[in-house]
């Protein structure tokens, strides 16, 4: 159901981008949408998981530097039938994971060492079974399309807004209707679309969070494990919320950030729902 949703919404995300296309230049201006969501996919696909493990710090270990890490995210990916990924540490005090990667083949998981002090084994496990679902599930790959469209969206609202204050929306239709109708549309993409955007694409990601909970708690074998690790890393992000780029922040398995910016149009589901459905799972 939840990959159904998943491909409904990135449909109706790239109808948006190419509606905005439409508004700003027509005929034209739809193809030249579908050229400039077609290049940010491209360099998405090829160069995202470097990007993403740049701007959250993490520096990739060995299993001499990070043993316990390391056995577990092994064990894990065995369970899930995956390839070990390669494997990060974020030098951070808040606890928090994440896994990236176009591929299983090129993935990469990514631990701060505040989680490894808070969990226990089982839980941190569970935790790791839950990020290799999102490498299996191809995740990672859904969410990169899903930000460039959103990317390309945005871009393209910016473009409407610069238009409309020189006054290129009275440039449309020959004044009368023509006029309106312009400005309507440069309105519609200013502030509706990427607005539009940015709800489509947190509802894609909470989708793909509640399929890797459950993917997760049934390849470790224990729900409750990472319904206890949830409840404990909401709170210990609370406690210390991460200094992180909003650009990856939906990556993670609990929202990094705080305040505002976690609160408006938050890509994660809410942690009580995550964990009562969890808990109604068997072992």
């Amino acid at each position: 159901m939840n990959t159904l949703k998943t491909g409904f919404l990135l449909i109706v995300m790239s109808s948006l981008l190419v509606m905005a296309g439409y508004f700003l230049g027509g005929p034209t201006g739809m193809t030249i949408a579908l050229v400039l969501s077609l290049g940010m996919n491209f360099m998405a696909y090829w160069h995202s998981d470097k990007l993403a493990l740049k701007m959250a710090g993490a520096s990739e270990v060995t299993a001499q530097d990070a043993p316990v890490l390391h056995s577990i995210v092994e064990e894990q990916a065995m369970l899930s039938g995956l390839p070990k990924p390669r494997v990060y540490l974020i030098q951070n005090d808040s606890p928090n994971a994440f896994a990236t990667g176009r591929s299983p083949q090129k993935a990469a998981v990514a631990a701060t060492t505040g989680i490894m002090r808070i969990l226990n084994r089982d839980e941190l496990a569970a935790v790791m079974a839950h990020e290799m679902a999102h490498v299996g599930n191809r995740d990672t790959l859904i969410m990169t399309v899903a930000a460039s469209v959103a990317g390309a969206i945005t871009f393209m609202a910016m473009i409407a807004r610069f238009s409309m204050f020189f006054g290129g929306m009275r440039r449309g239709g020959g004044g009368g209707n023509g006029a309106f109708i312009g400005l309507i549309g440069m309105l519609v993409v200013a502030i509706l679309l990427p607005l539009a955007a940015m709800l489509v694409r947190s509802a894609i990601s909470r989708a793909r969070e509640y399929q890797a909970d459950a993917t997760g708690a049934h390849n470790c074998r224990n729900p409750w494990a990472l319904a206890n690790a949830l409840e404990k890393l909401e709170a210990g992000s609370h406690r210390r919320p991460m200094k992180t780029n909003e650009a990856v922040s939906h990556l993670f398995i609990v929202n990094p950030l705080s305040g505002f910016s976690a609160s408006m149009f938050s890509t994660h589901p809410p942690i009580r729902e995550r964990v009562a459905r969890l808990r109604q799972m068997r072992s």
